[in-house]
């Protein structure tokens, strides 16, 4: 059995990190923050984990990718406002909107493709994992991960087309 207390200190900060650069929104952050180390303590019930870090990080992926989801579907109901998406003042308001914009429209392509696309996408390019690392936690091959990334990129791709127009090629 792990100490927690310990795991929280030390793989905490780094849950965090993850679940608010995929949400950017302090209070689903939270809740899944604490869901993923929930989630975790389901795992560490039913087998032995190899690797604490990962396991969080996949966890903590997964359950903002799914968080991402139920708000964007919340989001088409209520179409209210959200206070989270005013821009902050010090930055040039034209940056900012534009940031805002891209990473809202990230989000809202995220939720139309695949979950398990939206996974590796994230940890592979907002994680920094290795193609290796997510076949090890996904449990799939190494070529496995580079298709199913390749298909995230071009559904994305595809989706973000009219924000970038048609000068932007690739989606790294």
């Amino acid at each position: 059995m792990p100490n927690w207390q310990e795991l929280l200190s030390k793989e905490g900060p780094g849950v965090w990190r993850t679940v608010y650069r995929i949400l950017d929104h302090r209070a689903d952050a939270e809740e899944c923050y604490q869901d993923t180390f929930l989630a975790a303590l389901e795992v560490s019930h039913r087998e032995v984990v190899r690797s604490w870090p990962a396991l969080l990080r996949r966890l903590a992926t997964a359950r903002a990718v799914e968080r991402l989801r139920q708000r964007c579907r919340r989001r088409a109901r209520e179409k209210a406002l959200d206070w989270d998406d005013v821009p902050c003042p010090m930055q040039p308001p034209s940056q900012t909107a534009e940031e805002r914009e891209l990473a809202q429209r990230l989000r809202e392509a995220l939720v139309r493709i695949s979950s398990q696309q939206a996974e590796v996408f994230c940890l592979h390019c907002l994680e920094g994992w290795s193609y290796q690392e997510i076949a090890e936690q996904c449990e799939l091959s190494q070529g496995a991960v580079g298709v199913i990334l390749h298909r995230a990129r071009k559904q994305l791709q595809s989706q973000l087309a009219t924000f970038y127009g048609s000068s932007r090629k690739e989606i790294r």
